[in-house]
């Protein structure tokens, strides 16, 4: 049977690097294309050595080099850099699935190549949906690309859904960790450090990802990409506060009936699934046991505490290129914690300010995002900067 033919868009991240990890448990049926890395040149390098792609890109050009010398002796692989040529390589004709696991806004351009390429998109970049969700479907739709969610939660939403097609989504129950400020007062918020929130009490993910957990702006943008996903309203979305994250969501049907994917936290399972759908195939690591899980706790998500999820519901009822207006400040604000320039409650202020100064547009297109983008980013900026 012939392998099929993988490319990861962020190979050096977390979810990259778990994912040649299932590559590697499934060397029978995957085969790695191309890896891209914004980066991390020495790891990167690494990755060449060890599954020999066709292919592979460092988005900082200025790295370019470093990367040629490091990989001088793979035979057969071809070495490019910038952003234009990870958009071409997504294209090419013998890849099957694009894993896109780049972090922000820099994934939407690559998937949108991708879908227009008709390649089955494993998304793990969450903001592509946020920001573009609209223009994403319609692409998908229209090149006949299926996007298979690799979120941890939304891969469980899917999971729920296989073989309910005739019938109506109720409500999605997504769940949250919480992160590691669950208990904290907004005293105490007001004095955590980056190193703090760096401390996921539950998953183990890169910094950006980590303190968008923290802050929940990271909850908020998987309610705006569920919307897209599940052609659902906001409004039928529920966030769970879920501490044990055992269940990592579930969908209620008309007749009330609730549906879940339970497991450990282990990110290699959604990220397998989207490789093998529909077909499950063996995974090693820990199982669940549940004489041993005493207890599953839900709560509700205080929003006064956690005004960043509360944002990401006004911009889903917004609409328009209010989520990309978002999406850019969160970028900036995100940024400037992790390099001491703005406070933990700073970030939503700043992104409250953004939503109201940035130029709104109702319907916007690829380019009015890009200019979003821009502008939005100035502002937060600007903004943090005062």
């Amino acid at each position: 049977m012939k392998k099929k033919q993988i490319a990861i868009l962020g190979s050096t991240g977390s979810i990259g690097t778990q994912a040649l990890q299932v590559i590697e448990e499934h060397s029978d049926l995957y085969e790695v294309y191309c890896l891209t890395a914004n980066n991390r040149v020495e790891l990167l390098a690494e990755q060449a050595h060890r599954f020999h792609p066709a292919a592979i890109v460092i988005a900082n050009e200025a790295r370019y080099d470093e990367l040629k010398r490091l990989t001088d002796d793979i035979p057969d692989v071809k070495v490019y850099a910038g952003a234009q040529a990870i958009n071409e390589i997504v294209e090419a004709k013998p890849i099957d699935i694009v894993l896109t696991a780049m972090v922000g806004f820099a994934g939407l351009t690559p998937t949108i190549h991708a879908i227009k390429a008709r390649k089955t998109i494993a998304l793990a970049n969450k903001e592509t949906l946020v920001v573009a969700g609209e223009l994403i479907g319609n692409l998908a739709t229209q090149y006949h690309a299926p996007i298979l969610p690799v979120d941890s939660e939304h891969s469980a939403i899917f999971q729920s859904l296989v073989g309910e097609d005739v019938n109506r989504i109720d409500k999605i129950l997504l769940t949250a960790s919480g992160g590691p400020f669950r208990n904290f007062t907004i005293e105490q918020l007001a004095q955590v450090t980056k190193a703090d929130a760096l401390r996921h009490p539950t998953w183990d993910m890169g910094a950006k990802i980590t303190i968008d957990s923290a802050s929940m702006m990271n909850k908020g943008f998987e309610v705006i990409e569920a919307k897209w996903l599940f052609g659902v309203k906001a409004s039928q979305i529920q966030v769970l506060v879920h501490p044990q994250s055992i269940v990592h969501s579930a969908v209620q049907f008309d007749d009330g009936a609730v549906k879940a994917q339970l497991g450990v936290p282990d990110m290699r399972l959604p990220i397998q699934y989207a490789f093998s759908y529909p077909k499950r195939l063996t995974l090693s690591g820990e199982r669940l046991d549940l004489f041993k899980t005493r207890s599953l706790e839900f709560f509700e998500p205080d929003l006064k505490k956690f005004r960043c999820l509360a944002l990401a519901f006004e911009a889903i009822e917004k609409g328009g290129n209010m989520p990309c207006i978002v999406n850019a400040a969160n970028e900036i604000v995100n940024r400037g914690f992790l390099e001491d320039k703005c406070g933990f409650l700073q970030m939503s202020d700043i992104i409250a300010e953004t939503m109201q100064r940035c130029t709104y547009d109702a319907s916007p297109t690829y380019d009015t995002y890009i200019a979003t983008d821009a502008e939005a980013r100035r502002i937060a900026t600007e903004l943090m900067n005062k």
